[in-house]
């Protein structure tokens, strides 16, 4: 019997690092950070919906609480004279001291900009639900969105599905579209993933998004990067 395998968790240790980095001396501590990790992710998901985040990534230290976002938009959620990013690092630094008052870490706040945004899973499925919810044909979407994935050098294969009530259909199903190669197996092949939800009067649509970006070989004598920023001894 086969298992279907997240191809990010798939490649972890490998070519893929943790999106959370940091060590929990304790179980209670453990626990608190995991809690506070799942809360900003879920409070960032929601209030920068609509400006082509990509990923979300946390680190700790002894004083310091790290998060850095990836965007293809990062004028968005700056904002002009970066009063948007004051004004979020002011919100989820109140989330984090709700969900852990203990906590005394300084809140840091870093926006990486994504040069390449169709080469980026996150970004790619996002324009797929912007123009399912613009009312735009699906077949189309699909077609365009391919076409401009796999238009780009780095890319060598792209495959997108939809699932759901499809042009407003009585019966759900599920469509897909795909172009040159994507490898699920190959440990060292550099695929990116990702799923989104476009929101529609007759109900949500499914969206996933693969992208192969050619192998990755890292060299293994090169030195582990702890959370801390030490190296192993």
């Amino acid at each position: 019997m086969t298992h279907t395998v997240h191809p990010y968790a798939h490649r972890l240790g490998i070519i893929r690092g943790w999106k959370s980095r940091w060590f929990a001396g304790d179980k209670k501590s453990y626990r608190d950070n995991i809690k506070v990790d799942e809360t900003i992710r879920r409070f960032l998901t929601k209030r920068l919906r609509g400006t082509y985040t990509s990923g979300i990534e946390i680190e700790r230290s002894a004083s310091e609480l790290h998060v850095i976002i990836s965007t293809a938009r990062p004028g968005l959620v700056i904002g002009r004279s970066g009063e948007n990013a004051a004004k979020l690092r002011k919100e989820l630094a109140d989330v984090v001291h709700h969900i852990a008052p203990l906590d005394r870490r300084t809140l840091k706040f870093d926006i990486n900009e994504i040069r390449q945004a169709e080469t980026d899973a996150a970004v790619v499925a996002y324009m797929v639900a912007e123009g399912l919810e613009k009312r735009m044909p699906f077949r189309r979407v699909l077609k365009q969105t391919v076409e401009k994935v796999i238009a780009v050098r780095e890319v060598e294969g792209v495959r997108v599905t939809l699932s759901g009530r499809l042009g407003g259909a009585e019966m759900s199903r599920k469509e897909e579209i795909r172009k040159g190669r994507i490898p699920l197996q190959t440990f060292a092949a550099d695929i990116d993933f990702a799923h989104e939800q476009a929101y529609l009067p007759y109900g949500v649509i499914g969206i996933k998004v693969w992208i192969y970006r050619g192998n990755v070989y890292q060299d293994k004598k090169a030195p582990v990067r702890l959370p801390t920023g030490r190296q192993p001894a």
